[in-house]
């Protein structure tokens, strides 16, 4: 067995214990999207857990306000890692949920998704002996579609043999071998305002425009194909005795083929304006084309192959609803491996949870298919 096979082997059999602390550190450090100081302090702890395992501090790559982290070993990418410090939950969220332990289960806001899967990544580069070609990513705005942070991904991973995404695996640890399309839209409403009481007939109600446009939205998906077209925030309205002036809504469009994308957009553009007076603004459009199947096939089966000889336990590959920064590199024509960090549950919701006894299994498995992809 080759020596970083070995070592990868070592990693597995020497338990997850030794990753918890990291992950600890990571999910007390709280990281919504949306807060830049607490990016910037979580910036800090990964940045400062990365260069304890790698022995080298991180390239600090400032755009849009935020900071990305990328460490380089070599010349060229061969082999690219990426994940994203950002998480889903609000300031506070540790408040009444801390990071705890129990029954074998590390829970906590970001546990999952996807804070074990940096510790994970880490730890696995941490035990190969010869890094040359491998690139660490680590983003800070994943969770709301990688606005600043797109072309930094498609910049360090165009032309490498492989990029492989440490977002959470799927239900039973199922690698994520396909991902659909995301789509990001928000319907902005111009109505005008009256008093609700004494002349509501002088206004244009905004909030029964958005009634109509919401069940308009409803008729633009295709389930049969796998579209999926779901209004997830709404708000209207200044006050009870007046006609609302303005509302909008978000809109959230998944699909599996750019056909569909483009479909669902050229639509949403021609929805019909039903109260007389209303305007209707689309603002938004397709965020992350599909990770189609073929880009993570050949992958997928050397990660299963690896897995085997390692002794791991097996698993399967998956299509899943969710985006991630592995469609933009699919995209680019990178093969793409998703789903390769922690084994758990709950993704944004309060049961996410980390199978503790699998951390070092999946850092392992992580090991060998870096390793074995520079070999090639």
């Amino acid at each position: 067995m080759p020596a970083d096979l070995r070592a990868a082997l070592a990693l597995a059999r020497g338990g997850s214990d030794h990753l918890v602390d990291e992950l600890a550190a990571l999910v007390t450090q709280e990281s919504p999207s949306s807060d830049l100081a607490a990016l910037a302090s979580t910036v800090d702890v990964v940045a400062a857990i990365g260069a304890g395992c790698l022995g080298i501090p991180p390239e600090r790559i400032d755009t849009g306000g935020r900071t990305h982290l990328r460490w380089s070993f070599g010349g060229d990418a061969k082999v690219v890692l990426i994940g994203h410090l950002d998480t889903v939950w609000p300031i506070g969220t540790t408040a009444d949920w801390p990071f705890q332990i129990a029954d074998g289960r590390a829970s906590g806001p970001g546990a999952f998704d996807m804070k074990a899967g940096l510790v994970q990544g880490f730890h696995a580069l941490a035990a190969l002996h010869d890094l040359e070609g491998v690139v660490f990513l680590v983003t800070s705005d994943e969770e709301i579609g990688s606005p600043t942070s797109r072309s930094l991904i498609e910049e360090t991973a165009r032309g490498a043999r492989a990029a492989l995404v440490l977002e959470p695996s799927a239900t039973g640890g199922a690698l994520k071998t396909a991902r659909k399309g995301v789509s990001m839209y928000e319907l902005a409403i111009t109505g005008l305002e009256a008093h609700a009481g004494l002349e509501p007939e002088r206004g244009v109600n905004a909030l029964v425009e958005l009634a109509h446009q919401v069940v308009a939205l409803e008729r633009l998906a295709r389930p049969a194909v796998g579209t999926t077209v779901t209004p997830t925030v709404a708000s209207a309205g200044t006050a009870t005795n007046t006609v609302p002036a303005s509302a909008s809504v978000r809109v959230d469009v998944r699909s599996s083929s750019v056909d569909e994308q483009a479909r669902v957009d050229r639509e949403m553009r021609e929805l019909d304006v039903t109260v007389p007076g209303a305007r209707v603004e689309v603002q938004g459009g397709p965020n992350r084309p599909p990770l189609a199947a073929t880009s993570s096939r050949a992958l997928f089966d050397r990660a299963r192959g690896l897995a085997e000889q390692l002794g791991l336990s097996p698993f399967d590959g998956v299509e899943v609803g969710g985006g991630s920064d592995g469609n933009f590199t699919a995209a680019i024509g990178v093969p793409t491996l998703d789903g390769l960090g922690a084994v758990g549950d709950g993704a944004h919701a309060r049961n996410e949870h980390v199978q503790i006894g699998t951390m070092a299994e999946r850092s392992a498995l992580v090991a060998a298919l870096v390793a074995d992809l520079l070999e090639d």
